[in-house]
């Protein structure tokens, strides 16, 4: 394990610069820095485009979208400024997570012209501008705003598959987190209906050689394995899918958790472990 580099294709979401993380991002990269981390890659949300995307914990504490793209915008100055700073210490990539709600396409690719992000972490978050993973309650709602489960997780791929062929991605994040709140998941990810989306996302992950983030912090939250699935990751392997561990830590304390787990799980299953950085 000890000649296995720790790396982290997802993480370093700071308190500085999300509303539902901790610690200032200086603290989170000197915590990475302190953990052996070879490189990570730092991917903060990016801003609403309005005021009714916002997630609901911003909602609540107030703060609009002209001030989370204020935010943004420092966040991405502030990230390059730590990137030099620290280049002797760790190799840090600077991008940011993408969304899926209504206009992503246009308002991820303004934030791409104007940032030039070394990558972007393609993920999905709402399905039909419902925030499906913020809590049991809002992934109920979108269960039923669906017309079931099985139709939500349907949805959740054919927004994934759109978001994988119309944006320059190259790390798609917590590929099934869809599951996170259904504890029949391993069924239904096989229902065919849903295994037949599985397998032309990962089609189209092969055919234009992205990377599949190994989320761990699922783990955290109480879950029997990371996302991916078990299932996800057999197949993504047949493929030749590039595969690597994601701590998509939100503090100090979250800084690496479960990474040593992670990379024993990808190694027992057979996965090349000579990481793919998300910027050549």
């Amino acid at each position: 394990m000890n000649t296995i580099p720790k790396v982290s294709i997802h993480g370093g979401h700071s308190g500085e610069f999300c509303h539902h993380a901790k610690d200032k991002l200086e603290d989170l990269i000197k915590a990475y820095v302190k953990k052996g981390f070879l490189w990570v890659g730092i991917t903060e949300h990016i801003p609403p485009p309005n005021n009714q995307l916002r997630y609901p914990d911003e909602i609540e504490a107030g703060l609009d979208y002209q001030f989370l793209r204020q935010q943004f915008s420092k966040y991405m100055h502030q990230a390059r400024s730590l990137q030099k700073k620290y280049q002797d210490d760790i190799q840090l990539f600077i991008g940011f997570e993408s969304e899926s709600y209504s206009g992503y396409i246009s308002h991820v690719k303004s934030l791409i012209q104007e940032y030039q992000p070394d990558y972007v972490v393609g993920s999905v978050h709402h399905v039909d501008d419902i925030n499906f993973d913020y809590s049991p309650e809002f992934y109920d709602k979108a269960v039923t705003h669906a017309g079931g489960i099985i139709p939500l997780y349907a949805r959740y791929f054919d927004i994934q598959f759109e978001m994988i062929q119309q944006l320059s991605l190259r790390v798609i994040g917590h590929f099934d987190v869809i599951r996170i709140f259904d504890p029949q998941y391993r069924k239904h990810l096989e229902i065919p209906e849903i295994w037949q989306r599985i397998h032309r996302n990962l089609s189209q992950i092969c055919s234009k050689q992205l990377i599949l983030d190994f989320n761990l912090r699922s783990l955290l939250k109480g879950a029997d394995e990371p996302y991916i699935s078990r299932c996800i990751l057999n197949a993504a392997q047949s493929m030749g899918i590039s595969i690597v561990p994601g701590d998509d830590s939100h503090s100090i304390d979250t800084v690496g958790l479960n990474i040593e787990t992670g990379i024993r799980l990808l190694q027992n299953a057979g996965i090349n472990i000579y990481w793919q950085k998300p910027v050549s």
